[in-house]
């Protein structure tokens, strides 16, 4: 049986929660239609985002079945983008200079960039990491 690092962590998961209300727990997992729901309701008006409080354990399983740990690693992705979007680190990290110096220009493209991978960090360190799998 091999066994893979999980890609998704609990503790991340809870630490994007205390943001929540900004849907960032829920993209963090895969989420993407909720967490813009989330984004522009403050969590259903706090209240999906209390209940998700105990939600968490379950979507950490359900990313971890769904995306595959490897050479970048999602929780510093996640921190990166979540904290320091707007200059385009997560981005360099990725190795994606001329975005992540594009954004560092342009306040994360204007924060549409900013948004946009926010529906698709977990597909790009997906495919950066199958590259060199």
């Amino acid at each position: 049986m091999h066994y893979t690092a999980p890609s998704h962590s609990p503790f991340m998961g809870y630490l994007l929660w205390i943001f929540g209300f900004m849907g960032a727990h829920r993209f963090y997992y895969g989420r993407p239609l909720t967490g813009t729901l989330w984004f522009f309701t403050f969590g259903l008006c706090f209240i999906g985002w209390i209940i998700d409080l105990f939600l968490i354990p379950a979507m950490d399983r359900s990313a971890n079945s769904r995306f595959q740990s490897g050479r970048l690693d999602y929780n510093v992705a996640w921190i990166l983008l979540s904290f320091l979007g707007i200059f385009g680190i997560h981005r360099m990290y990725q190795g994606k200079w001329i975005t992540g110096v594009l954004y560092l220009c342009t306040g994360g493209l204007f924060l549409l960039g900013i948004l946009y991978d926010y529906w698709t960090l977990n597909q790009q360190i997906q495919q950066e990491n199958m590259l060199f799998d």
